[in-house]
């Protein structure tokens, strides 16, 4: 089994631009990349591809595999499953609350495809047991769309529910949950950036400094 994760680091997060500059978001998603995977080698993942396009630095410490593709983010993954037999793993690099238990569960699903939706009918999460009966459509309501794929191809198909794991990170709003459910290197940067605001409503974030 091998896991891939799409990676983009140059000018990353423009959503989150009201609370971090170009530099700190680049920071940051290099963080949650390095959290994503210390949770895949913690669950007994050691085959690991970041794909990724020029000019997005990422560390050699990193770990995994730094693959390159000129290509748009779905050519590139059709690319890549149509060269691999073996069952793959595909995550993004900004899911940096999941943790080794949600792999090693998604992963002994017997279904042919787990999938995890995001917010907003996004996809999180994609686990794919035999690459040859499956192609990936991201962007607009891609959890749908590869609903429908697997029940094109005749796949077996699960549903995993879980709220840290359809938490991407992608406005303001969303580093409260690192706060609250978070671990790691991007819940300690969170965690220094900014503060949390409780009382009678709900929990929100407030930048460190600015009481």
């Amino acid at each position: 089994m091998k896991a891939l994760i799409p990676y983009k680091k140059k000018n990353a997060k423009s959503r989150l631009s009201p609370v971090l500059t170009q530099q700190e978001r680049e920071f940051f998603v290099e963080l949650m990349l390095r959290d994503v995977l210390l949770s895949l080698r913690n669950a007994q993942i050691e085959d690991i591809d970041i794909l990724t396009t020029p000019h997005n630095g990422i560390p050699d410490d990193a770990g995994g595999n730094v693959l390159i593709s000129k290509h748009d983010l779905n050519e590139a993954i059709n690319e890549y499953l149509s060269c691999e037999n073996d069952p793959i793993f595909i995550i993004m690099a900004d899911l940096p609350m999941v943790r080794p238990h949600h792999i090693k569960e998604i992963v002994s699903r017997p279904e042919d495809i787990v999938i995890v939706p995001g917010k907003g009918g996004g996809t999180n999460i994609l686990f794919i047991k035999d690459p040859s009966r499956f192609h990936v459509k991201y962007y607009g309501s891609s959890f749908l769309s590869h609903c429908n794929i697997a029940r094109e191809n005749d796949c077996s198909l699960y549903i995993y529910d879980s709220f840290v794991l359809s938490t991407d990170i992608d406005e303001p709003h969303d580093l409260i949950e690192i706060m609250l459910h978070g671990y790691g290197n991007s819940k300690k940067y969170v965690m220094e950036k900014f503060y949390m605001e409780t009382g009678r409503q709900r929990a929100r974030i407030n930048a460190s400094g600015d009481a």
